[in-house]
């Protein structure tokens, strides 16, 4: 008897910590969409259908971690669709002329961080927004890489370069995948278990009271938006070693896909909230999303009101949960000071994470 108490006891504990914790409402509502979609089509739960969605996922998860950096201390990068063409681009000339392949990854790398470094320079020492910013890049990189290329694709490329998105784990799990998926263990240590991590969730959830608790608060919104521009070029140089070719195009729409997985994956837009285990789980619902939209037949233009239809759903839950916490803490501290409550609020999230 008393073993079936203490049993109870254990799974409704395990119950009431998985509820609480924050990416449990992307897993449930990931595993019913899938049981869903699942009994509609029974082509989305086959091997090959399952190896597409990690294939197409990887280049979106590569730099959602770093996106997620940004939205916690309640900044916005919308130039990373273009940094993945450029690093694409680069990285292609770069292996093209017959350098080694670490070093066409590494330009790649290289040149998406000099974009991360001019965001994040003009926004903490210049002091313009992010949306204004990273909207200029946005336009301003798509045209260097047009500039670059003068609209021709970066063709073709040597095999030893393609082959780095080839290779499979297992033979099943590809490499863009395994990359991703380390980046976001990275990135989870590093926001968990670091003092950077602590400082990116303090200025967003108050960046006066960090920057007086002694956070060098412009240093590490600068290298946030570096890590992003740098994890984009990343995902660039994955997607033409894909493609087989650089392309001036590529990456269109992928900061909204990237945003969008993040929002949806529990970061708040307003800061000081978010984990990267729920928005790689964000990410990878989108992408569910977008493939059993497809098989399903329905037209890209309904994909498009769908998608945008969740992620305002998502933010007006994000924002039911932040007054929750808000009313929560006067209720349990006192305070009357909206900003002192969010930032109390924040605290409590991002501890549960």
């Amino acid at each position: 008897m008393n073993k079936k108490k203490s049993a109870s006891t254990v799974i409704e504990s395990a119950i009431r910590k998985f509820l609480n914790r924050q990416e449990s409402s992307i897993i449930m509502a990931l595993a019913v969409y899938i049981v869903f979609v699942s009994c509609i089509n029974s082509n989305f739960i086959s091997s090959g259908n399952i190896f597409n969605i990690l294939r197409s996922s990887g280049f979106a998860l590569i730099a959602i971690p770093g996106m997620t950096l940004i939205l916690i201390t309640a900044g916005l990068d919308l130039s990373v669709g273009s940094v993945l063409a450029l690093g694409g681009v680069v990285s292609g000339m770069v292996a093209q002329s017959g350098a080694p392949v670490p070093v066409a990854i590494l330009s790649g790398v290289l040149v998406g961080a000099a974009i991360g470094c001019i965001n994040g320079y003009i926004i903490v020492k210049v002091g313009i927004p992010p949306l204004i910013v990273t909207l200029g890049m946005q336009y301003a990189a798509r045209g260097l890489v047009s500039v670059i290329t003068r609209g021709v694709p970066v063709y073709p490329l040597p095999k030893n370069f393609t082959a780095i998105e080839q290779v499979k784990l297992f033979g099943v799990i590809p490499t863009v995948v395994i990359v991703a998926i380390s980046i976001a263990i990275l990135f989870h240590v590093v926001l968990t278990h670091t003092p950077f991590g602590r400082a990116v969730y303090a200025v967003g959830g108050n960046e006066e009271a960090a920057r007086i608790s002694g956070i060098n608060t412009g240093k590490t919104k600068f290298y946030v938006y570096l890590i992003t521009s740098a994890l984009a070029g990343l995902a660039g140089v994955f997607m033409a070693a894909r493609l087989g070719s650089g392309e001036a195009a590529a990456g269109t729409g992928y900061e909204l896909t990237v945003i969008c997985g993040s929002i949806i994956g529990g970061t708040s837009v307003l800061g000081g909230t978010g984990t990267i285990l729920g928005a790689i789980l964000g990410g990878l619902f989108m992408e569910i999303l977008t493939n059993s939209l497809t098989l399903m037949r329905i037209s890209v233009y309904w994909q498009q009101l769908v998608v945008g239809t969740i992620l305002i759903l998502a933010v007006m839950l994000d924002q039911y949960k932040r007054n929750l916490m808000l009313k929560r803490s006067i209720r349990s501290t006192g305070v009357t000071n909206k900003q002192e409550g969010l930032s109390y609020a924040a605290k409590t999230d991002s501890s549960l994470g």
